[in-house]
């Protein structure tokens, strides 16, 4: 039987969902700089970034009920909205709210069980997904940018859309010179993963992308051969390739109960991955049940991420000045 080229394969999958979303449409962002969640406004006391960058936020996997056998989730549900509100802008995306202005679009997620089942149904749930943030990232360029610097932000799955974003814009692209810095945890990536887009290793890089995959010390070794040993990893304490970090250097560990946590970890770099070890979690009860820290490659560094990126930004203002 003859085979259906891929792009049409493509093309009659999604005919099975509805069609991309419509991003003239603010109901169709979760933030905009005109609709600021109070989380994202109640993060922001110096926005003097605001009139130089833009941060470009995408949320990670959200869909992970094992119960539920949608590959897809509908951007109209109105549970996955509230959770990516009370979750994803509140705990992750406020970490750069004052390093620009502030663009999260709602998209139709894949579903968890996508990477695990690429050749049978998650490769296109995932490229579905992306359809949603590459026009929203394109209507986003042609009527809100105006030549800003661009932070591109995500975890999970919203780091392997800021990959497709990178690969599609880009990388040996003329919109790399506006590019401040791509933050990509929560995935694998090589350091040599695009042809021109460097892996940063020192606090203040811009241009390039940094990423890093939290663990506790006894790893899963399976989850970790399948998709972390080998790749590139930043230590997010200290925003180089350090080995080591020690307590009295972490702060800012945003959790779940409103509050930040101070020197309640130190960090070992791996191959592929950071290890937290000495951990003084506020309820280590919880901590313990863990199976690993992936949820947690955000808020744990909360503060960190807030200083690096505003770091970032004015060393690309200021490297940009006309």
């Amino acid at each position: 039987m003859k085979k259906i080229p891929f792009i049409l394969a493509l093309f009659f999958f999604q005919l099975s969902y509805s069609q991309v979303c419509n991003y003239s449409s603010a109901k169709n962002w979760a933030v905009l700089p005109t609709k600021l969640s109070p989380n994202i406004q109640s993060a922001i006391k110096d926005s003097s970034l605001f009139k130089n960058i833009d941060v470009f936020y995408i949320y990670p996997t959200l869909l992970v009920d094992d119960q539920d056998k949608r590959w897809n989730i509908g951007i109209d549900d109105t549970a996955h909205r509230r959770e990516v509100l009370d979750y994803a802008i509140r705990f992750q995306a406020s970490a750069w709210a004052e390093a620009g202005r502030m663009y999260a679009p709602y998209y139709q997620q894949a579903h968890i069980r996508s990477y695990d089942s690429l050749a049978n149904g998650g490769r296109d749930a995932l490229l579905f997904a992306y359809a949603d943030i590459k026009a929203a990232f394109e209507f986003y360029l042609e009527h809100y940018n105006n030549g800003r610097g661009i932070i591109l932000a995500g975890h999970s799955q919203g780091s392997t859309h800021v990959n497709l974003l990178l690969k599609d814009f880009f990388d040996n692209k003329p919109l790399q010179k506006q590019l401040v810095v791509a933050y990509m945890p929560g995935i694998g990536l090589a350091q040599n993963e695009f042809s021109t887009i460097p892996f940063l290793t020192e606090s203040k890089g811009i241009g390039g992308f940094v990423t890093w995959n939290t663990f506790k010390k006894n790893v899963n070794s399976d989850n970790y051969n399948k998709w972390h040993k080998g790749k590139a990893v930043i230590n997010p304490i200290t925003w180089d390739l350090s080995p080591l970090s020690r307590k009295k250097a972490h702060y800012g560990f945003f959790y779940n109960n409103g509050k930040k946590y101070n020197h309640i970890f130190q960090t070992e770099l791996i191959d592929g991955g950071l290890i937290l070890t000495k951990l003084r979690f506020p309820f280590n009860l919880v901590a313990r049940k863990m199976e690993s820290f992936h949820i947690g490659d955000i808020n744990l560094f909360w503060e960190s991420i807030r200083e690096n990126a505003r770091e970032r930004g004015e060393q690309w203002v200021l490297k940009n000045k006309p």
